[in-house]
Parts: C-alpha cells; structure tokens; sequence
C-alpha cells in the first residue's frame, strides 16, 4: 500500500506531494527548497526514483531538477516543453513502473498548453491522481497566464481536460499543487483539504455548470489580477534553475543602510506591521513576514531591483530568503539586523497611528478630514468599498503616489496586511498615515457608509 505525504507551501498556496511504498517514492511538484523534501523522504526510509513535473509553473520556481541531480532520480517533463536541460520526456499515456505502483502520464492541458497530471495505480487500482494546476477542489487553474491570445483556447482546453479527469473511478483522490491561496487558482476553491473524483463532479466548477461556453464566459469574467513576479516564472523553469545557497547575506551597518535609503533603493522591512507603525526608518517599506510576505514582496517590488532587508533577528532573515528564494530572488543586497532604534543610527525614526474601522468612523465623526484609501484588488472593491474611498491596488500605489490628494491619508485592506504595505510607501513621503488594521467586514458594524 502506498503512502502520499504532502508538503505544504503556505507561502504561495501550494502543495508538492511525495508518493512511497515504503522503498521508493515519487517527488511531484517540488518547491526550491529542496532540504525539505530530502528530509521527508529521510524520515519515511524511502529512495527518491522519479521527480514528476505537471507543468512550468508560473507562481514559482521549481526544485524538480535541482531535486533530480542530488538524488540521481528520473525527472519526468513533457517532452513539449521547450526545456534548455536533460530529463526524461513523458507523453500522454506514458506508464511509469516505481516499485509496488504504476505512475501513468495524462495530458491536461489548459492551466498551460503542455500540462499533465499523473494517475497512480495500486496494482490495476487507479487510486490518486496529482492534478497541478488542472483540476483544483472546486475550480481549475487560471488559464490566463500564457497570452491574452491563448487565454480563451487554453480555458476550452482546461474545461474538457476537467471533464476526462472526471472519466476516473469516483473514489480516486484528487491532489492537486495549486488552489490553498495561489493566485494559480481561477476562483476561490472549495476549503477542502481532501477531495475526491465524485465530490468534484457535485462541486467543481468545471463540472457542474452546463456547458463549454458558459464554462468559459464564467472563467473568464472572474480572473482576478495576479502578482507582477509571475511573468518571470516559466521563463526560469523552462531553462533549469539550479541549486539554491542561503548563505547569509552581506551585513549592513546603519551609516550604509542609511546611504541605500537616501538613494532611493529598496529596503524591505520584515517586522509586524503594527511595530512597523510604532517606530521605521522613513523610506523604508513594510513587508511584514509571514504567509503573504514572498508573494506580496514579488508583487510590489519591481523584479530584479536590488533589496536590503531589515530583520530583528538572523532566523527572519534566514526565513525571508528562503521564501524568497522560492519566487527566484537568490540574491539579495544585504541585511541590517537588529532593534530598530540602533539601525537608525544618527536618523529619527518615523511613526504613524493605528486603528480600526470602529476608530476611523469615530474620528471621521468628530470633524477629521481623512483620504480614506482602499488598497484591496479590484475585484474585491466591486464587491464592496466605503462610499467616496480612493482606491489603488497596494501593487500600483508606489508608481500612483502622485494620485493621492495631500493631506490626511487613512489607509485599508481586506485585513491589515496590504493596508500596512500601502501605509509604510505613503509614509515615505511625509504625510500624516493612518493604518486601519481590521477586518473589512467589521466596517458596516462601525458605521462607515459601505456600498456595493
């Protein structure tokens, strides 16, 4: 009997998957991060052989062939993709023989035009099938990532590799890498943690709306904007990312961090967002580390614009350049650790207030004139906004700063997080900040005017 372990990647929302019978075992999905998958496999006693691709992915980069040189395991990619590297090309009805299971290649396409999925057999028993970014608990993959040109055909595509997924034996375990928060996903998925091939025909979106072309007109009308970094993703994988190092990055003393601050570099500070508030470097910006950082950090940051960190301790650093690690920055301009107060240096520190939405109504009704600014997407401020609200995505605010009226600026988000990113860039230009950290929901209980 096999075993499927699964490692989680709650940084971007995804899963990778290792698949044993106790003495040899199958990678899917890999993150960069490789030690992790070496150490699972350790614990379980079990051989890596094959390492499986379903896709180039565009959310992050692989560790499949990094994976596949320290191992000495079959690295199998469809043989369409345009890769610059040795592996084993596989083909639609491929089978792949691993110890006690069979391993057999499905073309999927749709999520990108060469995706697969990978349908494991326990002797003649089709048992799991690792999905990628095809079929997701309750929805499919994006299709839009590719080209506006092969958006439509890629979403017709998703829909009927959807429904051949569907063809499978009803108990057979859906397990796809996409959909637990990456923006890989076309809509929110159902917040299951287990599926099945039958719960997704009674909940998939791909299965249970009427047709092809209802399938696509409802896709398509709800694709969201999805981070900045995802444009460099697949070129990456397509020509092979090689091992990644995490030595610790040059050591910056305060007089230099002040230097990168005044020339207008990228210095990324990784504290909570409410210490962020209570005391920063001016110019500095609030990246607080956690789930959100790597994907909102590639999202804001322009790509390739060199970046200094800023840490209370070396394990944030350490953390910081693993998640970073897994979006392709492998490099970075160094790190200033340590309390803020004796990062300064010479330099004043700066401060805003917080509050919440219960707060911003009470001084909005004592007479406070504030630019009340909505960082969320657009497809979130459709749903709902504040009446007479601003809104720029926190991902366009540092190029849109002109846009925000002079004077007061209360600044939030769905939650908090985004809120204290768009907070920390306006703060950089001098004016008075208010960072609401709340839930959105809680805004109509506190008495702001919130349409729809």
């Amino acid at each position: 009997m096999i075993e499927i372990l699964t490692i989680e990647t709650p940084e971007l929302g995804d899963r990778s998957y290792l698949v044993h019978d106790g003495a040899v075992a199958l990678v899917v999905d890999p993150q960069r991060d490789i030690d992790r998958v070496l150490a699972l496999a350790s614990e379980a006693g079990v051989r890596i052989e094959a390492i499986a691709e379903t896709h180039m992915h565009n959310d992050y980069v692989t560790g499949g062939l990094a994976l596949a040189a320290e191992t000495g395991a079959r690295y199998l990619v469809n043989a369409a993709d345009p890769v610059s590297f040795e592996r084993e090309e596989v083909r639609d009805g491929d089978r792949i023989d691993l110890g006690s299971f069979t391993v057999e290649v499905l073309a999927t396409p749709g999520h990108t035009p060469n995706h697969l999925s990978y349908l494991v057999y326990e002797g003649d028993r089709p048992t799991s099938v690792f999905t990628g970014g095809s079929l997701l608990f309750g929805t499919v993959g994006r299709t839009d990532l590719i080209s506006a040109e092969q958006t439509e055909p890629l979403t017709r595509a998703q829909y009927r590799s959807a429904h051949r997924l569907a063809e499978l034996p009803g108990s057979v375990e859906v397990l796809p890498t996409h959909g637990f928060g990456s923006f890989c996903s076309s809509a929110s998925t159902s917040g299951s943690s287990v599926s099945t091939i039958d719960q997704e025909r009674q909940q998939n979106l791909a299965l249970t709306l009427t047709d092809e072309d209802t399938f696509v007109k409802t896709l398509l009308s709800g694709l969201t904007a999805y981070p900045r970094y995802y444009a460099y993703m697949g070129e990456r994988n397509l020509a092979g990312p090689g091992p990644v190092r995490y030595d610790p990055p040059a050591p910056v003393d305060p007089e230099e961090l002040g230097r990168r601050i005044e020339a207008g570099e990228w210095v990324v500070d990784l504290r909570d967002r409410r210490a962020y508030a209570k005391g920063h470097l001016s110019g500095t910006v609030g990246i607080e580390l956690g789930d959100l950082f790597s994907t909102y950090h590639g999202w804001v940051v322009p790509w390739g614009e060199p970046v200094t960190l800023i840490g209370e301790r070396p394990e944030d650093v350490e953390r910081a350049q693993r998640d970073l690690s897994r979006i392709g920055i492998d490099e970075l301009a160094g790190a200033a650790v340590g309390p803020v107060e004796h990062l300064a240096g010479a330099r004043p520190l700066s401060s805003y207030e917080v509050t919440d939405f219960a707060g911003l109504a009470s001084r909005l009704a004592a007479g406070e004139r504030w630019t009340i600014l909505d960082v969320r997407r657009d497809d979130e401020r459709e749903v709902a906004h504040i009446e007479h609200s601003m809104h720029i995505p926190v991902h366009d605010l540092r190029a849109r700063l002109g846009e925000v009226p002079d004077g007061p600026v209360a600044v939030h988000c769905a939650a908090g997080f985004r809120s204290a990113i768009g907070a920390s860039l306006l703060d950089g230009g001098g004016r008075q900040i208010l960072l609401v950290d709340d839930d959105f929901s809680r805004a109509t209980d506190a008495g702001l005017p919130v349409v729809s």
